[in-house]
């Protein structure tokens, strides 16, 4: 049986992920997860991740400053503690319009997780972003 864990982000270690943007992984394969992958992404001031799609369902929640979160093409304003919930393959990304720092907690519905870049069309599995290599 797979025992519980407590994840402090502070002691975890983040990702960056270029223009801006780092991620902290939480609750993945390595804690022992077997149906759903989460984590917190920062934003710098004015930082944007790159359009792309998932293989399975997406939650966002922005935990500080605001956002836009652009779905399907269309520019939606987020605050503090305001929710998406993305379909799978529905284009989308997070983008930090302000001067302030901005961070997403997201939760993927699937620990096989992908990220498909619109631009190239490139797909990688989120634990492989993350320095894990998938079970």
């Amino acid at each position: 049986m797979t025992k519980a864990a407590i994840l402090r982000p502070r002691e975890l270690p983040t990702n960056d992920r270029g223009g801006g943007a780092r991620t902290t992984p939480l609750v993945t394969r390595k804690c022992g997860s077997t149906s759903m992958i989460n984590g917190i992404t920062a934003f710098d001031p004015g930082a944007a991740i790159g359009l792309h799609k998932h293989n399975c369902e997406e939650s966002v929640m922005v935990i500080e400053g605001q956002a836009i979160a652009e779905i399907d093409g269309v520019q939606h304003h987020l605050d503090t503690n305001d929710t998406t919930w993305i379909p799978a393959n529905v284009s989308h990304r997070f983008i930090n319009p302000t001067d302030k720092p901005m961070r997403i907690f997201w939760v993927y519905a699937s620990v096989d997780a992908t990220r498909t870049m619109i631009a190239t069309g490139e797909e990688r599995s989120i634990d492989a972003e993350h320095g894990h290599k998938p079970a």
